[in-house]
This record gives C-alpha cells, structure tokens and sequence, in this order.
C-alpha cells in the first residue's frame, strides 16, 4: 500500500497531515492503541489524542472502550463516502456565501463606477526623494517644452539633474532664475551646462514660487507656509490645461521683463564694483 500517496488523497479530501496519517495507520489492525497510532503515524504523542478525537467527529473513527482505549478504523468506503459528503456540504456552504457576497458587493461595485474624487487630478508630495522621482518621471514623458520657475530650495540642483539636461538637448526648454543663483558657483556652472545643451534662460530679482509647466497640460509648483515660511519642500502636481495655459501667460509676463545669462551676470558685476 502507497501509504503517502494515500495521505496525500486524503488531505486533499479534507484531512490534516496527521489525520490522514492516523487513519491509515488505524486501516492496517483491527484496533490500536493511541500510543500504537501514534508511533505506526509518526504523529507526535502529544498531538495523538486530538487527532483520534477529530477522526472521531467526521465519521472515520471510533474508540473502543476498556482498560486500554483501543480505536478502530471505520470501513474505508463509508470513510470515504464521509469525506466527500462533507467535501460537498463545505462547498454547499462557500456557494452560499459566494451568492450573499455577490449581491452586496455587485451593487457597491457598480455604483463605485460612477464615483470619481473630483480632486483626482491634483498629486501632493512632500518627500524629497518623492519629488525627484516623481519629477524624473514627469521629464521622461515630455512631448514638446518644458518652462520653469527655478529658484531654492532645490529639490535636484541644476548640477546634479541629469535627466534635465537630455529634456534640454531634445525639447524647447525655458528656465527664469533668479539672481541668487549666481551665489552658488556649483549651481550656476550646472546652468551653464544646461545653456550648453540648448535651454533658454533668463533671470530676473526675485520669484514668487517654483513652477514647472509642462506640455501646456502638467502643472507643478511649491507651496510655501504663508505663516511659519518653510525651507521644506511641499510640492503639487496638477494635471489640467487651463491652468496649465493661463500660468504659461503668466511665464510669458515674467520671462519678458527678465536677463540673459551675460546681461545678469554683468549687472550683478556692475553692482558688486559700484558697492566696493
């Protein structure tokens, strides 16, 4: 006799690994002790009498009494013929619940459809490590231009944003400054290199936010605490083209009445002489 392949059956019709075990073991005498079970099984000693007990509740085992409890097996066809009854009213029973479950979730499920959060367009993040990712991400998938309002604190300084230099070399990019870029010698040779790589710049004294418009279509910009003010970076994106188009005119506005690279560099050094 296959006594695993037997077990295995049996676990598959319902049984535990050491109820399977146990009842083949019960099969090869007409009666056992617990402790004979346990040791032809190979169940632990421990776990025997738990074991006859629930063999004893599906109808595949019955105790025998006397000075010594002896279990004997109940015939394999009516064991088995147990196994599959109960295999059949479980199922009875997941069908039930399946049926119950179906018709209350059916109509939730359906009337989720028609639901949308009104405010699914806008994406806030305030992780820095959040922003560069989702910033990356938002640069590999531009179309046609990119225009940005640059100013700190600088989520990736323009010496580190590699993935800005490819947006620079292959779209219409348009960056606005401001003059304390000129402060930070690292950061201002990254701008040179994106100048290098084909963006347009201008610079100017002072901007009210970080911005980035892209493709008239994405929309980003920090927010700042009107109150406490904040070095923190708090950062949304917006995906609607109407704001997306008016916030382009108020670029136009600003990149208007802003510097080349050599113009501010120039006033910059006109007034740091006039100074000394």
């Amino acid at each position: 006799m296959n006594e695993r392949g037997i077990a295995e059956d049996l676990v598959g019709l319902g049984l535990t690994q050491y109820e399977a075990k146990a009842y083949v073991a019960l099969v090869r005498r007409d009666s056992s002790t617990a402790a004979q079970v346990a040791r032809l099984a190979g169940v632990p000693r421990q776990r025997i009498y738990d074991v006859l007990s629930s063999l004893a509740e599906k109808g595949l085992a019955a105790a025998r009494p006397g000075d010594v409890v002896k279990y004997t097996a109940v015939a394999p066809d009516q064991a088995i013929g147990r196994l599959v009854e109960l295999q059949r009213e479980a199922f009875s029973r997941a069908e039930s619940m399946a049926a119950a479950a179906l018709a209350e979730l059916t109509p939730a499920y359906i009337a989720g459809q028609q639901e949308s959060d009104p405010l699914e367009y806008i994406e806030v993040l305030r992780d820095r490590r959040a922003i560069n990712e989702r910033f990356n991400e938002l640069q590999r998938g531009i179309e046609r231009e990119i225009l940005v309002f640059t100013k700190p604190p600088y989520a990736t300084p323009a010496q580190e944003n590699e993935e800005g230099l490819v947006v620079a070399t292959d779209h219409v990019a348009r960056s606005i400054y401001e003059f304390s870029a000129f402060d930070d010698t690292a950061f201002i040779r990254g701008v040179e290199q994106f100048l290098q790589a084909g963006e347009e710049a201008r610079f100017v004294p002072h901007l009210p936010l970080k911005l980035v418009i892209i493709d008239e279509s994405i929309v980003l910009f920090g927010m700042e605490d009107p109150v406490a003010g904040s070095t923190d970076l708090t950062l949304l994106v917006i995906e609607h083209p109407s704001l997306a188009q008016i916030l382009k005119i108020a670029f136009g506005a600003v990149w208007a009445s802003g510097l080349t690279f050599e113009q501010a560099r120039a006033q910059l050094s006109a007034q740091e002489s006039r100074a000394t």
